[in-house]
């Protein structure tokens, strides 16, 4: 899954492995995909939307485990970065091998890869 922003003016900012953090319109932003979102209170809004200029941080480059899309918009949101997809395969990772090297069963190695994903992933964005 994707994060980003909509900003004052109907575009969306993002984080991506190549671009970084940029802006894109609404179209580039999903790629005909659709799209899902989470409606801020006005004062949620007003204070994501002045960390993102406030927070030099935001702007850092792309890295898949420490400033990720998800990281980019939790930071803006809340105030600090945070990844729970990155969590969940992490924790899914662990459980499916503890999994596999207790029983030596790839079916249970998935269905632990797939458990604890699921139960790490459990927190939403704000």
């Amino acid at each position: 899954m994707h994060h980003g922003v909509v900003l004052r003016d109907g575009n969306v900012l993002h984080n991506t492995p190549i671009r970084g953090v940029h802006v894109s319109s609404p179209d580039d932003f999903s790629k005909n995909k659709s799209v899902k979102t989470s409606q801020l209170s006005r004062h949620q809004r007003e204070a994501t939307l002045a960390r993102l200029s406030d927070d030099p941080a935001i702007h850092d480059r792309y890295n898949p485990f420490t400033n990720n899309c998800e990281h980019t918009i939790t930071r803006a949101a809340r105030g600090r970065a945070d990844s729970p997809q990155l969590k969940g395969i992490a924790v899914g990772v662990l459980v499916g091998a503890v999994g596999f090297a207790l029983t030596r069963s790839p079916a249970v190695a998935i269905g632990g890869f797939l458990l604890g994903k699921k139960l790490a992933t459990r927190t939403r964005l704000a």
